[in-house]
Parts: structure tokens; C-alpha cells; sequence
């Protein structure tokens, strides 16, 4: 469906873009995640016709789309401000792209009821949109972009103003939603939460080229790189000599999957696998800090030796500021992390 081949955008000297080859199957959802300036809007640019390539070329069903203006390639997009426009009620916003089209208002008429019922606003047509809320600015900017049945549909970071509650409400929808049309999405996002919750696959941006790409599931449990790693949100991040079944790291003797890279890595352990026991039965720490997360409480422990590390505790079983324990790790939550490997020595 969608095909970028070393695809290369340049603002000045810098390359944004830089030699990205990606595909986007027929029916599939991926998402994009990277920090601010990693590329990733910019991609979504290129396949709208609303930037140009500096090299490269970005195919949609297999044609190059060099020089077929923006309004011909068949793609819909929606921005992050959704950019409605408020001079207009719902029904004309959401019929917009297919006036422009010449559709007839009998068919216009039936779209949009459509797709108000599918995205849960059945009957806004006359609602005024400076009187909707965030929420439902959002779906009837989506119902937009999905009126004219592009092949493709791109989002802009599409719940970056909403609460966290609604966004997490409005993702499941949404995911349920492209399900039931077929639709495929590429989209982009800093919030890996919504990218995970979202997306069949996940692409990690970092400095205009793919960082790492892949399933949710296999990004979070394999993170390609101390970048990618960090990224998602783990600190537990340290370099070490693997040799065997286990790294030689400034926390002591950390056990590691079978299989791990041999030899001069960065490990990674996640604070699920961050074991608190007796002090004398393991690595004696202090209780530096504790943060409740709502299903868990994060644990900041600090070693004799060391970096601080991160450990996830039940309510209840969290221990107090201030409080020494002991820590054994988990093998099967330990990464020996193969990307930006330390020199050795």
C-alpha cells in the first residue's frame, strides 16, 4: 500500500528524513514514535505532498508519487488542532472533502450520517462545533478525514490535546474502529501508550532514521538500543560484560536470558524484574524514594555501589523511605541491549 524507499528530507544541511526505506501493508496501523525533531511528522508530510524529497521516493499501491499534487493522491490526514472549521457545523465539516469532490448532497448526506453514528455522534449534524469538547472536536475531525474513503489515513499526533482518560478511552475506539473499516493508518506520536494501544506495528524514530521497528509486544520486551530503551521509559540501564548466563555490571553478577550477545553490552533490567528480599540475601539497598503509579508503586533504591535502579512494588509490599532491603534480579526481565554497544575496555 504505502512504500518509502531511502527517502531523504532536508531542511538547510540537515537531513530530517534521512534514507528511510518503510512499508505500510494493506489494512495495517503503524505508528511512529519519536522525541521532538526525530522526523516523524515530516514523513507523514511527504506522503501527503506537502513536502518535498530531497532523494528517494514514496510509493503509494506500488506508483511514485513525484509530482501528483497533494489533492490527488487519495490520502486523508488529520492534524493534531484537528482544524475544524468553525464557521461551519458538524455536518458541513464532515462533508467537506466530499463536496470538494463534486459527490451529490443526497449521497453527502448519507456519508455523514454514517460516519457520525460510527464514531459516536449520531445526529450532530446541526451542532455548532466551538460548542463540542475536545473529545468530540476530535471524532468529527476524524469522521472528516475518513469521509471520502482514502486509501490511506494519516494521523498527527490525534490525541495530543486531550486528557489522558479520554485518550485512553478514544485509542481502544479508535483501534476498534479501523478494525471494523479496514482502514489502513499511519500515524505519528511521542505517547507510547497510544502507539502501543494502537498499532499492529511500532516504528521508533530517532534523528531521521529508523531507530527500530516491529510488533508492540516485541519493541517493549527487545528494545534494539540503550536509545530505544530509554525512550520507552526504562533507566535500569547499565554497561556490562556478558559472558554466559550472566553480565559482570556495577550492580555485581546480573543474571541474563540464554542466548543473550556475549562480550561488551549495555543491560538493561526493568523494574518488574527488580526482586526485593532480605538484606542479606541479595545486593543491600536504600529506599531513596517511593512513587505510586496507580496499579503499582515505583521504588527508587540506591545501592552501596552503583547507580540508583528502579523497582515495581504491590502497595502493599512497598517498603518505607529510608528502609534497607536487599535485591536479587530476574533473568527473564533482563535485556542485554545490541544496539550503541560500549567500546570495550
Amino acid at each position: 500500500m504505502l512504500r518509502f524507499e531511502d527517502v531523504t528530507v532536508r531542511f538547510g544541511e540537515r537531513a530530517v528524513v534521512d534514507s528511510v526505506d518503510l512499508e505500510v501493508a494493506d489494512h495495517e496501523i503503524v505508528c511512529v514514535l519519536g522525541p521532538s525533531g526525530s522526523g516523524k511528522s515530516t514523513l507523514l508530510r511527504a506522503v501527503a505532498g506537502l513536502q518535498a524529497l530531497h532523494g528517494g521516493r514514496v510509493r503509494l499501491d506500488g506508483a511514485d508519487q513525484a509530482g501528483v499534487p497533494a489533492h490527488r493522491r487519495g490520502v486523508g490526514l488529520m492534524f493534531q488542532d484537528h482544524q475544524l472549521f468553525p464557521q461551519r457545523d458538524v455536518g458541513a465539516n464532515v462533508a467537506f472533502g466530499l463536496r470538494m469532490r463534486g459527490v451529490a448532497k443526497a449521497e453527502r448526506d448519507a456519508r455523514v450520517r454514517e460516519l457520525l453514528e460510527l464514531v459516536g455522534l449520531p445526529g450532530a449534524e446541526r451542532r455548532a462545533v466551538a460548542a463540542l469538547s475536545g473529545g468530540e472536536q476530535q471524532r468529527v475531525a476524524l469522521a472528516r478525514a475518513l469521509a471520502p474513503r482514502p486509501r490511506l489515513l494519516m494521523l498527527d499526533e490525534p490525541l495530543g490535546q486531550l486528557d489522558r482518560g479520554l485518550r485512553e478511552r478514544l485509542v481502544v475506539e479508535l483501534r476498534s474502529l479501523f478494525r471494523q473499516l479496514g482502514t489502513t493508518v499511519l500515524a505519528v506520536t511521542h505517547d507510547q501508550g497510544e502507539a502501543f494501544a494502537l498499532a499492529d506495528r511500532v516504528v521508533v524514530m530517532r534523528d531521521g532514521r529508523i531507530a527500530q521497528s516491529g510488533t508492540p509486544l516485541d519493541v517493549w520486551r527487545h528494545p534494539a538500543s540503550p536509545f530505544v530503551a530509554r525512550f520507552l521509559g526504562f533507566d535500569n540501564i547499565v554497561p556490562g560484560t556478558v559472558s554466559g548466563a550472566a553480565a559482570e555490571t556495577p550492580w555485581g553478577k546480573v543474571p541474563v536470558p540464554d542466548g543473550s550477545p556475549q562480550g561488551a553490552r549495555e543491560v538493561l533490567v526493568r523494574p518488574a524484574g527488580v526482586r526485593l528480599v532480605a538484606p542479606k540475601d541479595g545486593m543491600r539497598c536504600a529506599v531513596a524514594s517511593r512513587t505510586f503509579r496507580g496499579t503499582h508503586v515505583a521504588v527508587l533504591l540506591q545501592p552501596a555501589e552503583g547507580p540508583p535502579l528502579e523497582a515495581e512494588c504491590a502497595l502493599r509490599d512497598a517498603p518505607e523511605v529510608g528502609a534497607e532491603v536487599g535485591v536479587s534480579f530476574a533473568a527473564d526481565e533482563v535485556v542485554v541491549l545490541t544496539g550503541d554497544a560500549p567500546a570495550a575496555g
